[in-house]
């Protein structure tokens, strides 16, 4: 059943966000994998999700990529957005959880995950704050607090960091970065 909650139990729980943690294939992607003809993989990132997440970590708040799949293709993009840590081919997702909570000194209220398909679902029942995005399977949506208005690779991503940091009065600080 979708968890739905207030605005402002929404809000509450945005405010006590400290560590990010995506789903690559479909949430930080479109979901599209192109197998070229030496069989190279391509991958669809979207420039605006990719801000999303610099700027988060810019405000101390620091993303963690955990995708069931290994791809070289995840690599450079986590790079350029600045991503603190990449779990590849993880199944359960829950298996990484013990290690990020010690590691990063947060607790479960304080993580949100973002995710869209079956291999998300364990640690979308983990976190303090699971959302879907538009597009996810319905198994994950009603498992989510929030479902996003965009889809996934396309917008999703920058749309919940903008939340994030709204609730936690860092966006205008963020804005005059930009500002110069």
């Amino acid at each position: 059943m979708y968890n739905e909650i207030t605005k402002k139990d929404l809000n509450s729980r945005l405010r006590k966000i400290k560590l990010f943690l995506l789903d690559v294939d479909g949430v930080l992607t479109d979901g599209r994998i192109v197998y070229d003809s030496r069989g190279g993989e391509l991958k669809f990132f979207d420039v605006h999700d990719g801000l999303g997440v610099y700027v988060l970590r810019e405000a101390g708040i620091p993303t963690i990529l955990i995708t069931a799949k290994s791809s070289k293709t995840i690599q450079p993009r986590a790079k350029d957005m600045r991503v603190v840590k990449i779990f590849a081919g993880v199944f359960p997702k829950t298996k990484v959880l013990g290690k990020i909570l010690e590691k990063y000194n947060v607790s479960i209220d304080e993580i949100c995950f973002v995710g869209d398909d079956l291999v998300d679902l364990s640690l979308m029942h983990k976190v303090g704050l699971p959302i879907a995005v538009a597009n996810a399977s319905s198994e994950i949506r009603k498992t989510a607090a929030y479902i996003t208005k965009h889809v996934g690779g396309r917008g999703a991503v920058r749309e919940i960091a903008e939340m994030i940091l709204k609730s936690q009065g860092k966006w205008e600080k963020i804005l005059k970065i930009y500002e110069v």
